[in-house]
């Protein structure tokens, strides 16, 4: 039954004239291959120097959310669940992880008791900003201008 609704949603979305489009060409699978060649590329790159600051990925996106994803107003751990689409549970065990570590403090809410707030403590930061600046400079390096490329190109082959 749930399978079923899952299916008409989904066929329903689809707009008629997309099963008329136009049929792939091999360029079309060599630049998705190499966007998601690129993607990777960076992810690795940043998961080594998540690494070397001592932290996993996860850590590290998780700071990243609450630094900049979030806005107006601070952060909660269902925004860092949402953030790094996991579930509520799983974002409470990174966060406790995170705080473990001296990198996140919790602040209660001043207008609903129920609700946390969480803020990178100056351990946190600092650790945020040497990866941040990290990823920045490879993206300038590397990633970006591999993505800028590929991205034309693909402009190009639908005709826009």
């Amino acid at each position: 039954m749930v399978q079923a609704k899952k299916a008409q949603r989904s066929t329903a979305a689809i707009p008629a004239r997309a099963s008329r489009r136009r049929t792939m060409r091999d360029s079309d699978y060599a630049g998705l291959a190499q966007f998601r060649y690129q993607i990777r590329s960076f992810l690795a790159f940043s998961e080594a120097a998540a690494a070397q600051q001592g932290l996993t990925p996860t850590q590290h996106q998780a700071l990243l959310g609450i630094k900049g994803f979030v806005r107006p107003g601070p952060a909660s751990i269902g925004d860092v669940a949402r953030f790094l689409l996991i579930r509520h549970h799983s974002a409470v065990e990174l966060i406790n992880r995170l705080a473990k570590l001296g990198l996140v403090s919790r602040i209660a809410d001043p207008e609903d008791a129920r609700r946390v707030h969480l803020k990178l403590t100056k351990k946190g930061e600092q650790k945020l900003q040497a990866l941040s600046r990290k990823n920045l400079e490879e993206l300038r390096r590397a990633a970006s201008p591999a993505l800028s490329r590929l991205l034309k190109s693909f402009r190009a082959s639908s005709g826009a």
